[in-house]
């Protein structure tokens, strides 16, 4: 890895900032000053910043969140803060999202340093089912199990969405499971019928659920077995 991508993951720092301490020797390798913001660096290296030693994460990180309310799942967003301010660093540094929520949404995201999985979870390709809990502004009404099962077809677009499953919970609550991923779909789907989603909470993708024990804002490791299903 290079030396200012390790000091921008471990500091939280940008690469250019990171760069620009490098070159004010505010790092040093092993007890020696480095300059060189390109060098080549590995878990073997003693590495400092600003006389602080930073830590070496091990890859393989594979963790779900119980994303609340007004946050968003981006790195950097001018109006909100994002997810990544309930990780640490390095490890706030290493990890991306695999797949995101709006601001409003709330409930289950996985997060990774592993690109390969997190594609498998996000490429249309691989058909991820994710289940939602849908509160409705207007009663559910008789035709929706059937209408979502043949697809919608949404405002601005040609082609319908894939056949979903909709589970009616209440007058005003359904469980909603697609394979897709396109902009607001959930959203988009139940304005198509004339209705109005009040609250969104995501509580499942694939066959990994959310766990009841995380209060909002926590997360933990995903086991073995929920990474391997997700990574079939």
């Amino acid at each position: 890895m290079r030396l200012d991508k390790f000091i921008a993951e471990n500091t939280g720092l940008t690469r250019s900032q990171a760069s620009k301490a490098i070159r004010q020797s505010a790092v040093k390798i092993n007890g020696e000053i480095e300059k060189n913001s390109a060098r080549k660096i590995s878990p073997e290296d003693g590495i400092y910043f600003e006389e602080t030693r930073l830590t070496w994460l091990e890859g393989g990180q594979y963790l779900m969140l119980n994303k609340p309310q007004g946050c968003v799942c981006s790195n950097d967003d001018g109006d909100y803060p994002t997810i990544y301010q309930f990780f640490d660093y390095p490890l706030a540094g290493k990890l991306h999202s695999a797949g995101r929520l709006d601001v409003d949404t709330t409930g289950l995201v996985l997060l990774t340093d592993d690109g390969q999985w997190s594609h498998r979870i996000t490429s249309p390709k691989h058909h991820c089912e994710k289940t939602y809990l849908v509160t409705l502004a207007d009663p559910v009404e008789p035709h929706y199990e059937r209408t979502f099962e043949e697809g919608i077809l949404l405002r601005g677009e040609k082609t319908p969405t894939k056949p979903a499953k909709l589970e009616i919970l209440d007058d005003y609550n359904v469980n909603l499971t697609i394979s897709e991923g396109r902009y607001h779909q959930v959203k988009r789907m139940f304005a198509a019928l004339g209705n109005k989603v009040v609250e969104l909470h995501r509580w499942k993708i694939g066959e990994v659920v959310l766990d009841e024990t995380l209060e909002e804002g926590e997360y933990r490791p995903l086991t073995q077995a929920e990474i391997a299903s997700l990574g079939k």
